[in-house]
Parts: structure tokens; C-alpha cells; sequence
């Protein structure tokens, strides 16, 4: 049976949200195949496993006593271990688990943006993310833009700069955005997900507000211009290489105009799809309501109420997206779309999406079992990959050096 370790927390922003991906993929992993050992990383950058960790209901009442401090150490001859970490005189560092590979379920920095990525591949265990470079271009939206912009993929006009600049040029940088960008604007933090600290700019006066809130969460700041007649259509894909699935498209349910934290993880809360939300596909065009919590539960058309040819360039987009950033396991890819015009802007990357993005593709009749199983498989296979290519490369320059002494 493989041994899989489901990794989530850590220290950023969207802690609570990882924490319910994670409980969400504890449930759903299939127990006929995997011995699910799950990994929680505290707000101060512990590590943690245990039984307790399965429960949604012990995260509010958390009690560290009731689990095992541990960490993660490099085999001799490659992978790695999971073991109980030294507490006390005489505490040990007994080995729990040797897992066969690693399911991410971070969302924010330290986790989703190439860190844990990065010590994973050093250790040669398989994970079910992007790899480095397509988790750390999808966590910065300045280098996100930038990447899709050189690519000649559709994205607003923006511009970007620094806290510093904020703090030393400031009408100066309001001047630069009225121009560039203008009216109406939205305002974001560079490096952070799920609404955190975007504000809507209509005037000069809450441009500056906006940048302000910004600024307190990140050093650089993305400024976008607004869309007209906006509605936010998303799209998933699963895979590695070229063997992509991608999703139905979804159209968000806002009432707002655009989705804030509290509406894409606090609207609805439990209904009758039990822990992980509805099981049954929904009715062409319904939206979908309730279920379990995270981004499961928020009010959402699947299909998107779009027409078939915005669906199918969405879709191409996605795979196209895919493959520029080099991603694999699940993505989301999120746009705006002007439903007057007709024209599609790309907004952002996930690449590892709330919920997992698992009720797209229940709708297209892939349970969330499955698709973690698809998220594994794609670990392994790029693992593969890495493990075919040649990182080492025989030359004389140490003895030279010696010689040279």
C-alpha cells in the first residue's frame, strides 16, 4: 500500500483554508490504496501528525498534546522520513512513515509558492503540486503577468511597484496609475491569494487607501485595470505533460464585484452534501449551493452560463497555461470576462486551488477520490522524469583549484 502523506497549514494567510483541503483530501483518499499519514504545520512553522488531525472539530479546540512533533529528514540514498521530532532528554527520533509521496494542500506562501516544493525535491519525495518554478510564478502575480503578457496570452492593463516607492514617491505613483491603468482599478498584494487585501479603486483618494492596505501585506503591489461588464468565469485541469483533463467552466455566484475572502469561503457553510459537498452532478446552468465547507460551498453556475465558443477558448487557454508554466496535479485558472464584448482576460493561476478544485470534476463525473488518485499519479510520473535526467557532470576544476594552492 503507498504511503501518502497529506501536507497542509503552515504560515500564511490562508491557514484556516488549507486546513479544510486537507481535512477535506484526509476524507476523500481512497484507504484501499494509500495509508494516509496527515501533516500539519502550525502558524509558527511546526510540524505535527496524529489521529486528532482527521477531525475538522479539533482545529478549534486544538491541543498539541494529543499529537506527535515531527519532521521530515533526507535518506541516505534518497527519499526521505518522517520522524517523531527529539522532545526532552530522552526523546527520540523514531521513524513514523516513509511515504511514497506527498499531497499538498497549502494555499499562500510557505506552502503553495515553491518553498515546500523546493525542500521536496531536494529530498527526491514525489509531490502532487507544480514544481518550483510553476508554484512560484503562480504565487507572484507581478511575475504571473509578466510571464503571461511576454506569451501573448490576453491580461488587462497593469502596472506594479514596490512598498518603498509607495512610501517615497507617492503622488508620483498614483500619477503613473492614473495613467497607465485608470479608472476603475483594482489593487492587490503580489504574493497572496484568495481576495486578501484587494481593494477596488474608483477615484484618487481610494487608490491611495487601497494601496495603503495593500502595502501592509505584501512589498509589491499589482495595480489592474478594472473590466467592464465583469463576470468571473474559472476552469481546472489535472495532469502532467501533455495529458491534461481540463473541467467544465464555473461561473461564481457574487454579489459583489468581485469575490471577496468571506464570499469565497464563508457564504453557505454545511448542507446536505456531507463532508465534502454535493456528490451528484448539477442540473446544465444550476447554480450550487451549500455543501461542505471551503470552496465547495460557495454559490456557483456549472457549467458556466457562457457561450459554447468563450467555453472552449477558456478551456484552450487552460491547457495552454498548463503547459507555458509547466504545472501538474490540479490547477485553477481563474478570468474575467467582458460579457458585452465578448473579450476574455486571463486573471491568475492556482496551482494548488481550494477544495482542490474537486467539484468541477465531480461534475464531469470524476469523484474526489479519483482525482486524487490522478494527482498521485502525475507526482510519480514526473518523478520519473527528474529521476531520467543527469544532475551531475565530471570535470577536473576541484583538482586544478587544489594544484593551483
Amino acid at each position: 500500500m503507498m504511503q501518502l502523506l497529506v501536507l497542509y497549514g503552515s504560515r500564511a494567510c490562508e491557514h484556516d483554508v488549507s486546513i479544510i483541503t486537507g481535512v477535506q483530501a484526509l476524507s476523500a483518499a481512497d484507504p484501499m490504496k494509500y495509508d494516509v499519514t496527515p501533516v500539519y504545520i502550525d502558524r509558527e512553522g511546526r510540524w505535527f501528525t496524529g489521529e486528532a488531525l482527521r477531525r475538522m472539530d479539533f482545529y478549534t479546540h486544538f491541543d498539541e498534546k494529543q499529537l506527535i512533533p515531527c519532521m521530515l529528514v533526507p535518506e541516505e540514498k534518497g527519499g526521505a522520513r518522517l520522524v517523531k521530532k527529539k522532545t526532552g532528554l530522552f526523546g527520540g527520533h523514531g521513524t513514523l512513515v516513509r511515504p511514497d509521496c506527498a499531497l499538498l494542500c497549502f494555499h499562500g506562501m510557505n506552502g503553495e509558492d515553491g518553498t515546500v516544493q523546493g525542500l521536496l525535491e531536494l529530498y527526491g519525495v514525489p509531490y502532487t503540486s507544480a514544481g518550483v518554478l510553476g508554484s512560484a510564478t503562480g504565487m507572484d502575480k507581478i511575475a504571473m503577468k509578466l510571464i503571461y503578457r511576454g506569451c501573448g496570452l490576453p491580461v488587462t492593463d497593469m502596472c506594479w511597484f514596490e512598498r518603498a516607492d509607495w512610501e517615497r514617491e507617492r503622488e508620483e505613483i498614483l500619477s503613473k496609475v492614473e495613467r497607465e491603468v485608470g479608472y476603475p482599478a483594482f489593487v492587490k498584494p503580489a504574493n497572496l491569494g484568495s481576495s486578501i487585501g484587494i481593494s477596488r479603486a474608483r477615484d484618487r483618494q481610494s487608490l491611495a487607501d487601497a494601496i495603503d492596505v495593500a502595502a501592509s501585506f505584501d512589498r509589491r503591489i499589482l495595480v489592474e485595470k478594472g473590466v467592464a461588464h465583469l463576470k468571473e468565469v474559472n476552469c481546472a485541469a489535472v495532469g502532467y505533460g501533455e495529458d491534461v483533463t481540463v473541467s467544465p467552466c464555473e461561473m461564481p455566484v457574487s454579489w459583489e464585484e468581485f469575490l471577496t475572502f468571506d464570499e469565497k469561503y464563508l457564504r453557505g457553510g454545511k448542507g446536505k452534501g456531507g463532508k465534502l459537498g454535493a456528490k451528484a452532478a448539477p442540473a446544465k446552468g444550476a447554480p450550487v449551493k451549500g455543501g461542505g465547507k471551503g470552496m465547495s460551498s460557495m454559490g456557483r453556475n456549472i457549467p458556466a452560463p457562457i457561450p459554447e465558443e468563450a467555453t472552449r477558448e477558456i478551456q484552450r487557454l487552460t491547457r495552454e497555461i498548463f503547459r507555458i508554466m509547466d504545472l501538474k496535479g490540479v490547477v485553477r485558472v481563474d478570468y474575467l470576462l467582458d460579457s458585452e464584448s465578448g473579450k476574455i482576460y486571463v486573471n491568475e493561476v492556482n496551482t494548488i486551488p481550494g477544495s482542490l478544485a474537486f467539484y468541477l470534476f465531480e461534475a464531469m463525473g470524476i469523484p474526489f477520490s479519483q482525482l486524487i488518485d490522478r494527482m498521485v499519479d502525475a507526482a510519480l510520473r514526473a518523478r520519473k522524469e527528474r529521476d531520467a535526467s543527469t544532475f551531475s557532470y565530471g570535470s577536473p576544476i576541484l583538482q586544478r583549484a587544489a594544484g593551483a594552492r
